[in-house]
């Protein structure tokens, strides 16, 4: 596994005016250019077999990756418990265990427990971006994937001070993101705002499959009473992700899909989007955001 940056010579280029163009400036005026290093997120492929067999190729910030693995299977309804999974090892060679592999890159390889499998048509048809998590699915049904029980009983209450205040604590804790800029994050908290985990990662399902990771080597699924905050958009794959997982509150910085706030109504989820500053709007389960008072227009 190589590291999680990788240095690259640039060109820096700048106008006159450090503070962007004016009418002032001419469009021939000419810029400054310099020769710098920079930092850039790394992205490398990363394949998951199961019992030996190939499920799918996903592209993805290097480490983590043994919890990245297990989240997947679990948003994959594969895996429920840390009992469920007998080994998970990383393999970098030739040949990995069952044979060899095929394409570039490391291999997560999972041996799962006795009474685990893996379910009917898991094996993805094709590449996994880092854009896309459900990319490979062969229809509709196939990305439906909930547990039995839903989120109903999970009376968490949550005060909008406490989500305000998260997305502060999550970047400060984005050690990588400060050095390259172009990386996502999942955060894990309590609901009094307390972080349990961060995990980054230039894909935003890739970010959440590792913070689920986590939980489930930790013996703490399913993550009822706790909040998951995303750095990005809230898409229909990080809600299954977080229903998956059993956790009540998805909060995110930016806009939620129309997929995936009907998901999360259906699920019991509190779904919170453009958590920005001191205001934020929640699309479905308003009932555990605590001591707000509702004024009707």
């Amino acid at each position: 596994m190589t590291g999680r940056t990788a240095r690259r010579r640039v060109l820096r280029v700048s106008l006159p005016d450090e503070n962007g163009l004016t009418p002032q400036i001419s469009a021939t005026q000419r810029a400054s250019a310099t020769q710098r290093a920079d930092l850039l997120a790394a992205e490398e492929p990363l394949g998951i077999r199961v019992n030996g067999e190939a499920i799918t190729l996903t592209m993805r910030t290097p480490g983590d990756d043994i919890d990245l693995a297990a989240g997947f299977l679990v948003g994959e309804g594969a895996l429920r418990s840390a009992a469920d999974v007998a080994e998970i090892r990383i393999c970098t060679g030739d040949r990995c265990g069952h044979g060899e592999h095929e394409g570039m890159g490391n291999i997560a390889d999972v041996t799962l427990g006795p009474g685990a499998a893996v379910p009917a048509g898991l094996r993805r048809n094709f590449l996994t971006s880092s854009a896309c998590g459900v990319c490979g699915k062969a229809s509709i049904a196939d990305i439906c994937q909930l547990p039995p029980t839903g989120l109903a009983t999970d009376q968490v209450s949550v005060a909008p001070l406490v989500l305000a205040q998260l997305p502060g604590r999550l970047r400060e804790a984005q050690r990588v993101f400060s050095a390259t800029g172009g990386l996502h994050a999942a955060g894990l908290f309590t609901a009094n705002g307390q972080l349990l985990t961060i995990r980054e990662d230039v894909g935003r399902h890739n970010a959440v499959d590792k913070v689920v990771g986590w939980a489930l080597r930790e013996g703490r699924l399913p993550l009822a009473g706790c909040i998951l905050l995303v750095s990005g958009r809230a898409s229909f794959e990080l809600v299954q992700k977080a229903v998956m997982a059993g956790i009540p509150v998805l909060a995110a910085v930016s806009a939620p899909s129309s997929l995936a706030a009907e998901l999360a109504e259906e699920a019991g989820l509190t779904l919170i989007g453009f958590l920005r500053g001191n205001s934020m709007n929640v699309y479905t389960g308003a009932r555990r955001i605590a001591g707000v008072d509702k004024v009707m227009t």
